[in-house]
């Protein structure tokens, strides 16, 4: 199942194709050829930057092709605008080379800003007050002759749609116009790579979608490469080619937005890059084993055969899992399930997450808890006991989020894990209480060794509902945005 964040992104390629016929000319410089496409640009290598003792980018590599989109993704203080700096020439690397287009530009040797070909878009725009949208545009364009300098800037207008704009002053202009005449600003002496610095994080929530959208097809059509650097998920995922996600200086994953958002590479990835929950599982010859019932094998996407009656974590998202109203009018075919779930509930507590505990009947509340030893059951026996073959697991809704077309659960299961569930707004879905929960994905699962699991203190990995909604929230990737940085 793809995010609506990854299916638009898919949806821009496709419209990038009718639009491609607009272009008036690419604005790639002469070093690199409009027929190598795959000619690598930029090129960082084992790059490194600290301010005092204290290590912001730490051996980061990482390599743009031609005409690539790719967008550094972090959480504030994760080294990523200080990543966009070196690569300006703004700072110098304290170790490993910048390059581009096959030349050391920082490391070795370094390369005033001025002399790199890089062009910046800042985060306030910076469009001077005094001088029109025209006069912008045309600011850079210094070893132009006059005639030249008008036929780039009016080709820049139409790129960016503001042809009739030319002679406005920026306090005359809207934010979204005001950052397309910075665009063309910085398109206009032809880069050989484009830095936008967090470019959509002063504009208004509804500008803020239909402005990624209009800058990713200015890119494009232009065929200039660019990095991008955001906190906002959502923005990296429908306006990248690629998408390389940081912490703590370094990258954690790089790769194509749909990839790395399905299949994260680490429990970092997974949570930042929205809701994300993880199940715990017993890996059973041709399933895993969950509380909530069990899984195919081959749905848990890369799962080794070395991981064979093992411990691991399904990662799954609030679309991935849905829940359903406890009727009392049913608890009679349940009735069994139910009571081994009361019987050996410590034991699931056991085979699922390797550590003791007691648990109650989410049932009946008011039955006596029971130990292992008391009950007397085997991991095994109880890992059985606890799945039915309706792939159904009771659970407690604890928590519920209203946002809007939809509501947010938090449903807490059997061993104290956690689950986020997306539903839509006129379900019958009860605000509390007891409930059944499933596994509905129908796409691969990504999955983690329980060995790996965080430390609780780990502020990195929010945990509940709220955790994720800080100051701003998005529907599309349910996640936080507008941290600043660096």
């Amino acid at each position: 199942m793809m995010s609506n964040s990854a299916q638009s992104h898919t949806n821009s390629h496709s419209d990038e194709q009718t639009n491609r016929g607009k272009t008036t000319r690419k604005t790639r410089r002469s070093s690199v050829s409009d027929s190598d496409d795959s000619a690598e640009v930029l090129k960082l290598y084992n790059v490194q930057k600290q301010y005092g003792t204290e290590p912001i980018v730490n051996n980061l590599s990482l390599s743009v092709n031609a005409g690539e989109i790719l967008t550094l993704l972090g959480p504030s203080g994760c080294g990523k605008t200080t990543t966009l700096r070196l690569i300006a020439g703004l700072e110098a690397v304290d170790g490993g080379t910048v390059r581009l287009n096959g030349d050391t530009v920082s490391g070795s040797s370094f390369v005033p800003p001025e002399q790199r070909g890089v062009g910046v878009v800042f985060q306030e725009f910076a469009l001077f007050p005094h001088l029109t949208a025209r006069e912008n545009v045309a600011f850079g364009l210094t070893d132009h002759s006059s005639a030249e300098t008008d036929n780039r800037v009016d080709e820049l207008l139409e790129l960016v749609d503001l042809p009739d704009q030319g002679e406005s002053y920026p306090d005359e202009l809207s934010g979204g116009q005001q950052q397309r005449v910075a665009l063309a600003r910085s398109l206009a002496p032809e880069p050989d790579i484009l830095l936008l610095d967090e470019p959509f994080s002063n504009l208004d929530v509804d500008l803020r979608v239909a402005m990624r959208e209009e800058v990713r097809r200015i890119l494009k059509q232009a065929g200039v490469t660019a990095i991008s650097v955001t906190h906002d998920q959502e923005e990296a995922l429908s306006i990248s080619d690629r998408v390389a996600v940081m912490s703590d200086g370094q990258i954690e994953q790089v790769g194509k937005p749909e990839a790395v958002f399905q299949h994260p590479k680490s429990r970092f990835v997974a949570s930042f890059l929205g809701y994300a929950s993880f199940i715990p599982g017993y890996v059973s010859g041709d399933v895993v084993q969950t509380e909530v019932g069990t899984v195919p094998r081959e749905q848990i996407h890369g799962l080794a055969s070395e991981y064979n009656q093992t411990h691991i974590d399904l990662l799954v998202r609030p679309d991935d899992v849905s829940v359903c109203q406890s009727h009392p009018d049913e608890r009679e075919t349940q009735s069994e399930d139910h009571r081994r779930m009361q019987t050996d509930a410590a034991s699931t507590h056991a085979q699922f997450t390797d550590a003791p505990t007691t648990v109650t009947d989410p049932i009946d509340s008011g039955t006596e808890s029971k130990t292992e030893t008391e009950t007397g059951i085997t991991d095994t026996e109880s890992a059985t006991a606890q799945t039915d073959e309706s792939g159904y697991g009771c659970g407690e809704v604890v928590a519920r989020r209203y946002l809007g077309p939809t509501f947010l659960y938090e449903v807490e299961l059997e061993t104290g894990e956690s689950v986020q569930c997306m539903h839509n707004h006129d379900e019958n879905i009860p605000e509390s209480g007891v409930v059944d929960i499933e596994i509905n994905a129908d796409h691969e699962l990504a999955w983690f060794p329980r060995e790996q699991r965080p430390d609780e203190t780990d502020e990195r990995y929010p945990r509940g509902i709220w955790a994720y909604l800080p100051r701003e929230f998005c529907l599309v990737c349910l996640s936080w945005r507008n941290l600043d940085g660096y």
